[in-house]
């Protein structure tokens, strides 16, 4: 997998707007995974390794797109694995939207508008044993035609407000948190 992904893994962590003593030790915690630009992005890099996700919110910043995951068994937003012809993580991202949801979006403005989770797995995951997840903000027209994937059992549209139950710890002060980041 090419050094670029890397780099730009690299690149958003060290730009990222830490707002909180949480946000600042993610970002540390994540520097030491890519201290240069031969990080972990692929799962071949071992139990540890970057992944890229979309969360997807609808033009009134009201409602976000999640898939219910089979192997987890919990709502999350569309994302997963770098692959070798991503050329960046909003790449690797929209991809994943794309494929877990049938949302296409052409391109993303810089500066992005993302945040970072490193998140330990559970045996139904494998090999894996944690994602350091970059998640990219994603504002779309309600109103696009939705797939459900392999990897997931369903796909809905939620009010951010009223989330489902079965997400996991801390997902919903990460939605929130990034879109008050998105400008209104």
């Amino acid at each position: 997998m090419s050094g670029e992904l890397a780099a730009d893994v690299r690149r958003l962590v060290l730009g990222a707007a830490a707002a909180s003593d949480h946000e600042r030790a993610t970002q540390a915690d994540f520097a030491t995974f890519f201290p240069d630009e031969y990080g972990p992005v692929s799962r071949d890099d071992g139990p540890d390794h970057a992944t890229a996700s979309a969360l997807v919110f609808d033009p009134t910043l009201t409602r976000t797109l999640l898939v219910f995951h089979a192997k987890g068994q919990f709502w999350v937003q569309p994302g997963g694995h770098l692959e070798s012809d991503d050329g960046s993580i909003a790449d690797a991202a929209l991809r994943e939207l794309r494929e877990e949801t049938g949302v296409v979006v052409s391109g993303l403005a810089e500066p992005l508008v993302y945040d970072l989770d490193h998140h330990g797995l559970s045996s139904a995951f494998g090999r894996c044993s944690s994602h350091l997840d970059i998640g990219v903000a994603v504002v779309v027209p309600d109103s696009a035609a939705l797939i459900v994937s392999d990897e997931s059992e369903d796909v809905q549209w939620w009010p951010i407000a009223a989330l489902p139950d079965q997400v996991p710890p801390g997902f919903d002060l990460r939605v929130r948190r990034l879109r008050d980041r998105l400008p209104s």
